[in-house]
């Protein structure tokens, strides 16, 4: 029996899972068993629509990159346009909900809403949604718990880069003592650039050119959005609740190129470095920019590349390294989590 799915915002995210699911059915059917349909797309922007017989991907997919709603969705009958995003999730027939709306650091809204009503609902979560995995992961997990749900985070910190499934399934049995990563891929690209002799307004020019840093980079270069990402790693790897204030946080903004060219002439290269470490029961957290000498394994990773190095006290030394962003890569992350709803 297919998975009915309730996709809660239709942006680049949503969009880039929907193409995945699209493209893969058939290799989905046949490898995995596993079959997903569509129930309802509701989206703050650009509409919503609902039939619990389910929507055609390519159509929503095309009326939305064509005229930027879902307003010219054919009406069919049983269709139901117009739910909010509260009402989608308790009041589908979708037994997942798909949780891309936009991610705010500050309060978790509306995405804490969204995950709380989807486990009083008795409806599973997949989201590469920040805001509550960072801000209230122990309250929504206790609620997923407590109703058998299943709550898929994993491209909420790297992507489809599998950085929590290494620590909770590959690591498991080793004492995880320390966690440095390269959690931003705008700030490393930056950060490459300028090693390359670029100024930092150039680099950051040529980031937003690209389509790697937004128009307002506040969030990327100023660290917060590393720091969101490592109040995740905290809870879910750690098992320790922080605040924001709990983090010391820096970004690369007051870098210069003289900067760079000293840490080159000493055989460093800076990395906007997000890190936990444990000191006796305490959970030392920091993000900011570091020298790191060019032999370490997080300073060969350059451009918009992430990685991860967890610290152990069997294994030592683990660093993964992928994308830490992009339409396809965090649709796959969502996917990740849905094969592992069906498989359990």
């Amino acid at each position: 029996m297919p998975h009915k799915l309730a996709f809660i915002g239709f942006g680049t995210v949503g969009q880039g899972l929907a193409e995945i699911l699209r493209d893969k059915a058939d290799a989905l059917r046949e490898g995995y068993g596993f079959e997903a349909q569509v129930v309802a797309i509701s989206d703050a922007v650009k509409g919503a629509i609902y039939h619990p017989d389910g929507l055609d991907i390519q159509t929503a997919l095309t009326v939305v990159q064509e005229q930027g709603s879902l307003n010219d969705y054919p009406d069919l009958p049983g269709l139901v346009r117009g739910w909010d995003s509260i009402k989608t999730i308790r009041d589908s027939n979708a037994d997942i909900i798909v949780e891309v709306a936009w991610t705010d650091l500050e309060t978790g809204e509306p995405a804490i809403s969204h995950v709380r009503a989807a486990f009083e609902s008795g409806k599973h979560v997949v989201t590469s949604n920040k805001g509550p995995a960072a801000l209230a992961y122990h309250e929504l997990r206790r609620l997923a718990d407590s109703h058998r749900l299943h709550w898929g985070i994993e491209g909420t910190v790297m992507s489809g880069t599998p950085a929590l499934r290494l620590a909770q399934a590959a690591l498991a049995g080793c004492r995880i003592n320390e966690i440095r990563g390269i959690l931003n891929g705008t700030t490393n690209f930056i950060l490459t650039q300028m090693e390359g002799g670029a100024s930092y307004a150039d680099s950051l020019a040529e980031a937003q050119r690209l389509g790697y840093a937004e128009a307002d980079p506040t969030a990327d270069v100023e660290g917060h959005d590393a720091l969101g990402k490592l109040l995740i790693l905290a809870a879910v790897v750690m098992d320790t609740p922080l605040a924001r204030e709990d983090v010391a946080c820096q970004g690369i903004s007051h870098l210069t190129p003289d900067d760079v060219k000293r840490a080159q002439a000493e055989g460093k290269r800076w990395k906007l470095i997000a890190q936990l470490r444990r000191d006796g029961s305490q959970l030392q957290a920091s993000v900011g920019p570091q020298a790191i000498p060019q032999d370490a394994p997080l300073a060969g990773v350059g451009g918009a590349t992430n990685a991860i190095t967890y610290v152990t006290d069997l294994l030592g030394e683990v660093t993964l390294v992928g994308p830490g962003a992009g339409r396809p890569e965090t649709g796959f992350a969502l996917l990740a989590d849905l094969l592992n709803i069906h498989a359990t």
